[in-house]
């Protein structure tokens, strides 16, 4: 074990643990002020429920004996033999504690990204209900499936640095799924829905930035020379984006914003996430670039065209930026950066890692659909997924929760 290591990935789990509240203060800017509270609250119950089904079981199921290169065994529930002065094959520089709560906060973080797709009509039991099953049928098999010892997609080649599918695609597919099936919410088209914090918006994206270089350089899994480069590649992808949805809003608006300055750094983190370890430094720029003009047609354009109510965008942001930054990958990825790709990306004249790359975008969508899918089948057999017109038309706060954001606030917004 090293303790430099060990000490860096702990401060590492850290930083990804303040991402969600984070997400909570991003999310939370978005919506209209009656519903700001629910919107954090989603986020505060599900690190909660993260961290105790990640001790009790997750964790065995994501890293434990391979089944079928889908799943895990049940050999460390509750972490049993587990012993922290000894590390796992996964990080052999690390106590396996260590490697427990650094993937910890991952399992936290990423069913939060879903929670932006129901904002404002999804009820708060059956959202936590549904995070919970979702946590097992999805997130856990996909944790597996990429990082786990025998896991299906990383025998076929395929590389997900920091999670590009099991995080980013999996959740923002989720998401979309899961908003066409609660449908669109109560005036949608009708009625102004305004960011209704500002402030709040560029907190939680300056805090999800600060939280994403311990997301991305951590999962290096030492304090060496790839931590800083996946570091590296992480900053200068997220800055092109910026850069470039600022330049979108001016060239469409006339003004630079900064909820659009906002949502392009974040953005251009989850491009570069799978392949922060994998590629060139220079190539980050691209993938930068490329993200935000994707990622704003399919929320000012596709989104509208198609009348889906993604409401805070997690698929346009998560799934269509986790989808290129998949294949951006499967581009410029080079084995000698990092030998954990077996072949080097098509823009250096190999195929079977791009071809890896786009299977395993296939199946990370696949399996969020039907996971989805059979999460809300058992989920309504308890409860109801939508709250009524009435409850909606109040405000989430009040009627999930009883709290106001603005407690001096008295009219409807």
């Amino acid at each position: 074990m090293n303790m430099g290591d060990n000490g860096f990935i702990l401060i590492c789990a850290s930083l990804v643990f303040i991402m969600t509240p984070g997400l909570a203060f991003f999310y939370g800017g978005l919506v209209r002020r009656k519903n700001v509270v629910n919107t954090m609250m989603a986020c505060a119950g599900i690190m909660g429920l993260s961290v105790v089904m990640w001790v009790l079981f997750g964790f065995s199921l994501a890293f434990g004996a391979d089944h079928g290169g889908v799943i895990g065994g049940l050999e460390y529930i509750c972490l049993n033999g587990l012993d922290f002065n000894e590390a796992l094959d996964y990080a052999p520089s690390l106590s396996s504690l260590t490697f427990v709560v650094f993937q910890m906060m991952f399992a936290m973080i990423t069913p939060a990204l879903i929670t932006g797709s129901v904002a404002g009509r999804m009820k708060y039991k059956a959202l936590f209900l549904f995070i919970a099953l979702w946590s097992l049928l999805v997130y856990y098999p996909m944790a597996h499936m990429v990082w786990g010892s025998g896991g299906f997609l990383a025998e076929i080649g395929s590389v997900d640095f920091a999670g590009g599918n099991v995080v980013h695609i999996s959740s923002g597919v989720s998401g979309l799924v899961l908003a066409l099936i609660l449908g669109r919410r109560r005036g949608m088209g009708h009625t102004s829905y305004r960011v209704h914090n500002i402030p709040f918006v560029f907190l939680g994206a300056a805090l999800l930035w600060f939280g994403w270089f311990g997301f991305n350089a951590g999962s290096a899994l030492g304090a060496g020379g790839l931590a800083a480069h996946a570091f590296l590649t992480s900053a200068l992808s997220s800055g092109t984006a910026l850069l470039v949805w600022m330049l979108i809003d001016v060239i469409k608006d006339g003004k630079p914003t900064l909820v659009g300055a906002s949502t392009g750094l974040v953005v251009g983190l989850v491009a570069i996430t799978p392949g922060a370890g994998f590629v060139p430094v220079w190539s980050s720029i691209i993938t930068g670039a490329v993200v935000s003009p994707l990622c704003y047609f399919m929320m000012n354009f596709l989104k509208k065209k198609l009348k889906i109510d993604d409401a805070l965008d997690a698929f346009g942001c998560h799934g269509i930026g986790g989808i290129w930054g998949g294949i951006a990958t499967g581009l410029f990825a080079r084995s000698d950066i990092n030998s954990v790709a077996q072949w080097n990306g098509l823009v250096f004249g190999e195929t079977r890692l791009f071809a890896a790359q786009l299977i395993s975008i296939v199946v990370t969508i696949a399996v969020a659909v039907v996971g989805t899918l059979i999460c809300v089948g058992i989920t309504r057999i308890f409860t109801k997924l939508r709250v009524e017109s009435k409850e909606e038309l109040v405000g989430m706060d009040m009627t999930q929760h009883g709290e106001q954001a603005y407690p001096s606030f008295n009219g409807l917004d």
